[in-house]
């Protein structure tokens, strides 16, 4: 192309071997040599491993198959090449960039992470509020906002409707997620019962796995009067549960980041979470008393702990004057990527640093 970057921002196993090439092949070519690179891991569970005869095609030799390099397990690894090669690595949140560095969260990788803790980064993601906005989203029955919340009450009434759910005064959780065992879904299905026997509405949207896409369909015949299942992706009607809901839940075995999260915050819908990756960087536990904080958070890895933390949020819903502070406090965060580019141009300055660019 002729063009020179100053820097190469990799994602994930898919851009990985980026900064291979660039230190092995090219370190002495003028016009490349002093090209750095960033290695951004958005999932490290998610690693790009080949069979070994793969080598080949890739350009690269038999030494490359050693335990220093690219072997893991009897097979290549390509999200190692990156962890291995790039100038400095991030994640998508502070927590899971120290997370990662342990056995529990670090998919095999943990050792390779903890040697170059020093040049691992956190940096949340963001959400283009240009996209996702309650006063001028076209797909919500009636738009609203921080100082206008009566659209809420009709988006909820919408979703009720659309759900053949009673219009009832009793919270409504919503869930949108992949569906796999990573999101935490079986919290969720060991503990129905107790959930169902509790004064609330359940809609969730999602598909995956299909061991909780049958679950969650019976779920949806059980109990028809309290919740609404959509095995499918659909972009619209997740605008409408995040308007629509009053509680998001997103109980994740482990969650680099989590968009869901920030996009209920903006829209007034209280994040119920587990304190991990992500979630324990963006939700703030509220305390009812000095009505401090945006949503709720449980830290064991359990359905007792997750349904207390519900039961918590369901509580205070019932007293509708500190429920709207809540609303408030969500929506007044701020996840904009006006806010968080400014990391990112310190880390690419960092790398130019070491360049000595």
């Amino acid at each position: 192309m002729g063009y020179k970057p100053d820097i190469i921002h990799c994602n994930d196993w898919q851009s990985a071997l980026i900064p291979l090439y660039l230190k092995v092949f090219f370190s002495q070519d003028d016009f490349y040599k002093k090209v750095g690179t960033l290695f951004t891991i958005h999932n490290l569970a998610y690693q790009g491993a080949f069979p070994r005869e793969k080598l080949k095609a890739m350009g690269l030799g038999e030494n490359f198959f050693i335990p220093d390099k690219l072997e893991f397990y009897g097979k290549i690894n390509t999200m190692k090449a990156g962890l291995m090669y790039a100038d400095l690595i991030n994640t998508v949140s502070p927590t899971y960039s120290k997370e990662i560095q342990t056995p529990e969260y670090g998919f095999g990788l943990d050792g390779v992470l903890k040697k170059r803790k020093s040049e691992l980064h956190g940096i949340l993601n963001g959400i283009d509020y240009e996209i996702w906005d309650p006063s001028r989203d076209k797909e919500l029955v009636q738009n609203y906002s921080l100082e206008n919340l009566e659209g809420k009450k009709e988006n909820k009434k919408a979703l009720q409707k659309e759900n053949n759910l009673p219009l009832i005064d009793v919270p409504l959780v919503g869930l949108i997620s992949r569906l796999s065992t990573q999101k935490g879904l079986d919290l969720i299905t060991k503990a129905i019962e107790e959930m169902m026997g509790l004064p609330l509405q359940f809609v969730l949207l999602g598909k995956g796995d299909s061991y909780y896409q049958k679950i969650f369909e019976q779920i949806s015949k059980r109990f028809p009067q309290k919740v609404g299942i959509h095995i499918n992706f659909d972009p619209f009607l997740a605008k409408r549960i995040y308007a629509g809901a009053d509680i998001f839940l997103m109980p994740s075995r482990y969650e680099p980041c989590g968009l869901g999260q920030m996009i209920s915050l903006h829209y007034g819908t209280i994040p119920v979470v587990r304190k991990t990756g992500g979630l324990a960087d963006t939700v703030k536990e509220f305390d009812p008393f000095t009505e401090e904080g945006d949503g709720f958070l449980f830290e064991k890895y359990s359905s007792s702990e997750m349904m207390d933390a519900l039961k918590k949020a369901i509580s205070v819903y019932q007293n509708k004057g500190i429920w709207k502070k809540l609303i408030k406090n969500a929506m007044e965060k701020d996840f904009s990527w006006d806010r968080l580019a400014s990391k990112y141009s310190e880390i690419y300055e960092a790398i130019l640093t070491k360049l000595g660019n």
